[in-house]
């Protein structure tokens, strides 16, 4: 089997997360990895769906970005921005949003806007794109980030996307909020009453302490912790052809 690492779990882990037949609108990085990963594995006819307004694309190989010309080539149907956020994402019609981060906080607010003050920053990051409408309307959103206190802060410095927090999102949200978050070290989950992100699953090697470590807050942690079970031949055999840019078999 070839050799993997926790940066390889975490892609594979977000993966599973994907069924056969969801309508998944892909962000870039990691979630455009997993969310391939899935269609080349045991997801074969799930839907993915681009912000630059590709629907159910087809990629023969990894695509370097949302404007790659093959999300175009081997898309069911291609429309314009608008008619992406108005008619896709914001009507519901999205099964699973797949998000990173730059930061993140307990309740899953997410920051990809700035470092610092949004007036005078110490970072400004590439923006949101289409990431606030897809945390904010999709059926689940899933968050895929490495784990560090640098990302994973107290309070975010500017909240690109909503996620939960001590007023709720009911007003503001209709979709469902962000429903796992994966990483290198496991997967958190919201708690179902105080929406806290909580430490539920760990990859094969980590440790409880080591994820706490990981995190800039007090981490919650599960009273049971499961394992996430270690990834198959097939699956990272799948996740080093895409790394490659290999095209597919079919």
């Amino acid at each position: 089997m070839p050799e993997w690492d926790s940066a390889d779990m975490m892609n594979i882990a977000a993966a599973r997360e994907l069924y056969d037949g969801d309508v998944c609108l892909v962000g870039v990085g990691p979630p455009n990895l997993a969310a391939n990963l899935a269609r080349r594995t045991h997801a074969p006819k799930c839907r993915l769906v681009y912000e630059s307004g590709a629907i159910d694309a087809k990629p023969k190989r990894l695509p370097l970005s949302i404007g790659d010309d093959d999300l175009a080539a081997t898309a069911t149907a291609v429309v314009s921005v608008p008619e992406m956020f108005n008619f896709w994402v914001g009507a519901g019609r999205i099964d699973v949003g797949f998000l990173g981060a730059a930061q993140i906080d307990r309740y899953g607010n997410i920051n990809t806007t700035v470092i610092g003050d949004h007036a005078n920053p110490k970072v400004r990051l590439p923006g949101a794109g289409g990431a606030p409408e897809i945390a904010a309307a999709a059926k689940r959103v899933i968050v895929i980030v490495k784990q560090s206190p640098r990302t994973f802060v107290e309070r975010v410095d500017f909240v690109s996307s909503v996620g939960y927090g001590p007023t709720g999102r009911e007003r503001s949200a209709p979709g469902a909020g962000p429903t796992l978050v994966i990483t290198d070290h496991g997967v958190l989950e919201p708690d179902p009453e105080t929406h806290e992100l909580t430490l539920t699953r760990l990859h094969q090697g980590i440790t409880v302490e080591q994820a706490v470590k990981a995190t800039g807050w007090t981490l919650k942690v599960a009273d049971s912790i499961k394992d996430v079970p270690p990834p198959t031949a097939l699956e990272l055999t799948a996740l080093h052809r895409l790394r490659n840019r290999e095209a597919a078999d079919a």
